[in-house]
């Protein structure tokens, strides 16, 4: 890079630099896949809901929302939702640690970190402008390493004021999360095993003090080792520190984490792990999932079987058997355990939005009336998934209702954010459908929010 005389416009660039960097310390990763399972959902609220309630939270107003990415992370990012990796999945070992991570990302939510934000972020950017200006000068005498120096020493003390801020509420976070477990009984001894696994990150990646002596300085978090002093002894002394998980919970909670190992490992990897001559239920779970995807059905199939022999009533079993014949071109059989595992789990979305695919890939239009009304029910309870929607949209446009299944699209394109699509199909809805029915409603509702979406993307750039 090629040096200039012109440095306040450098110094400008580096402030401009800094405060990008300040924001992504707040701001993870926002390009992961949110990943949809009925049952890791189901785990997620049971999981949670004591230490909710415990919060004075209703259970349902908080999200937890599960992301295709393979680092050890949980997050907050505005509003009542959780985002948890799905790699702290694979590095927990029982419920509990799950548990532990919820309880510190719900101390975010109830401290109001998103929020305020600005209070940490204010002091910092004055700190940079002062040393902008005060460089400026610098430079305007003539002393251009002067004026360097005096913006490279402002910016390490506005970073440095950032980053102690984001320390203090990590701690807060922590505090508040040791009381909302020891309020709903919950041992904290799942939140301290979770951080000697941090630790023990921090020491392979060099982030320990005794290796890098910048590293405390540069953490968005309190050192590892700081944290387990102060938690071991305030989650040692809660009565509930011996009390182990729920057996169930915990069987839910292996369950889940061999069907993510499945879904989302290399075939091959997912067979060393869960070698075939383990039989439990976790085993055959992922390797289920690796059969699938090498294509080799009737060994996949074996795996559903067996674990439906050991427990037939149970709807994950049934509709992952489902999925695989659906996914394997033979819908015709996948219909009857996707039905009853639509039926056992009282309609839900996910697992029902599958059952109506199914019966439109059988292409026989005697299946069309059940589906239709599988999937309406499906998105009443959950409009936020696009698939349904589009299949939706196969059902209106089947049936010669092409109105509503341009509404359906234009819900479908809005939630992708194929922002123009959403508009020209939620106006062709909405000058076809009856004046002032809820359907012309919704789809004035929908073009007018794509055009204020498609509006603030251009003033954007």
């Amino acid at each position: 890079m090629k040096r200039s005389a012109r440095f306040p416009s450098i110094i400008l660039a580096r402030l401009l630099a800094a405060l990008a960097a300040l924001a992504l310390c707040v701001e993870p990763a926002a390009a992961q896949s949110v990943l949809r399972d009925a049952e890791t959902e189901a785990l997620f609220r049971d999981a949670s809901a004591p230490i909710f309630k415990a919060a004075g939270f209703n259970p349902n107003a908080v999200d937890l929302v599960l992301l295709n990415d393979g680092s050890i992370n949980a997050f907050v990012a505005g509003g009542q939702a959780i985002y948890i990796h799905s790699g702290l999945i694979g590095a927990a070992d029982n419920v509990n640690e799950l548990q532990g991570v919820i309880a510190h990302e719900l101390g975010h939510i109830t401290g109001g970190h998103i929020i305020r934000y600005d209070e940490g972020l204010k002091p910092a950017t004055g700190i940079t402008v002062l040393s902008l200006l005060l460089g400026g000068l610098a430079a305007a005498a003539g002393s251009p390493d002067a004026a360097m120096g005096v913006f490279m020493a402002g910016q390490q003390a506005a970073l440095g004021k950032f980053l102690a801020f984001s320390r203090a509420q990590e701690s807060s976070a922590d505090a508040a999360g040791a009381q909302f477990l020891a309020k709903a009984g919950i041992s904290g001894r799942g939140s301290i095993e979770f951080f000697k696994k941090l630790q023990n990150q921090e020491f392979r990646y060099g982030y320990s003090p005794r290796r890098n002596p910048d590293a405390e300085f540069y953490s968005t978090h309190p050192m590892t080792a700081d944290r387990l002093t102060t938690l071991q002894d305030t989650y040692e002394k809660d009565p509930a520190w011996n009390s182990p998980p729920p057996a169930e919970l915990q069987a839910r909670f292996l369950r889940v984490k061999a069907k993510l190992y499945g879904y989302l490992a290399e075939p091959q990897d997912t067979l060393r792990a869960y070698p075939e001559y383990l039989t439990d239920v976790p085993a055959r779970y992922a390797r289920a999932y690796a059969f699938h995807k090498e294509a080799f059905v009737d060994k996949a199939l074996d795996e559903t079987k067996a674990l439906i022999a050991k427990d037939p009533k149970n709807p994950y079993f049934l509709e992952l058997e489902g999925q695989i014949l659906l996914e394997s071109g033979r819908p015709a059989e996948a219909i009857p355990p996707l039905r009853e595992a639509t039926a056992l789990t009282g309609n839900e979305p996910l697992i029902a939005t599958t059952f109506g695919h199914a019966l439109i890939a059988t292409e026989d239009k005697d299946n069309f009336a059940e589906a239709e009304k599988v999937l309406k029910t499906a998105v009443a309870r959950d409009k936020d998934n696009p698939f349904t929607w589009y299949q939706l949209g196969v059902v209106y446009e089947a049936k010669g209702d092409i109105p509503r299944a341009r509404l359906a699209s234009a819900e479908q394109q809005l939630m992708n954010m194929q922002l123009g699509d959403a508009v020209r199909s939620a106006e062709a809805a909405e000058a076809a459908l009856p004046k002032g029915t809820p359907d012309w409603l919704r789809a004035q509702d929908i073009a007018m929010s794509a055009r204020a979406m498609l509006e603030r993307q251009k003033k954007s750039r």
